[in-house]
């Protein structure tokens, strides 16, 4: 088996990705994926766990969520816990930054990274984020936008893990 500290990293939002939002029907299916209280998680599809555990990666919780991802989404999605991005507060560079286009989480994910390849699957990413990552991050990486009204699709799953298994 792999050291997952060798494998690549997967930064994976929540609200868009996993969670849709914004369809203009503003009907999502809905699954039942056991007893929670946060309405938003009948959107949550179970199988996105299995795919993502298929994927050749090493998850990493990049959302607003925070702990509360893995309290909460990785029991119904059947993932063990998982490591989770820790957002600093917002500075003034944040503000400039987003004046500009560059996204929020940006910056941080490149810390975390620390030079290992990495995927970033989010609805919130631009072009202004993928070249300031190309610029300032030394290794090999993959802003994947995803579509926050269907969420991940197979579509998805095919172009991470084929980025990702290039970069294993």
């Amino acid at each position: 088996m792999t050291d997952p500290a060798q494998l690549p990293l997967l930064f994976l939002d929540v609200d868009g990705p996993l969670i849709p939002f914004g369809a203009t029907s503003g009907h999502y299916p809905t699954y039942t994926t056991g007893p929670h209280t946060n309405p938003l998680l009948s959107r949550l599809n179970p199988d996105h766990g299995r795919q993502l555990a298929a994927l050749s990666c090493q998850l990493v919780w990049a959302t607003t969520w925070t702990t509360d991802a893995d309290e909460c989404i990785t029991p119904l999605l059947g993932l063990p816990q998982l490591p989770v991005v820790t957002w600093p507060e917002p500075s003034d560079t944040d503000d400039q930054d987003e004046r500009h286009g560059l996204h929020w989480k940006t910056r941080t994910l490149i810390q975390w990274a620390q030079g290992r390849p990495f995927a970033w699957a989010d609805d919130e990413i631009t072009d202004t984020d993928r070249a300031w990552v190309a610029h300032h991050h030394p290794g090999q990486a993959l802003l994947h936008r995803v579509d926050p009204r269907h969420g991940l699709t197979p579509h998805d799953y095919a172009t991470l893990n084929t980025w990702l298994t290039q970069h294993t």
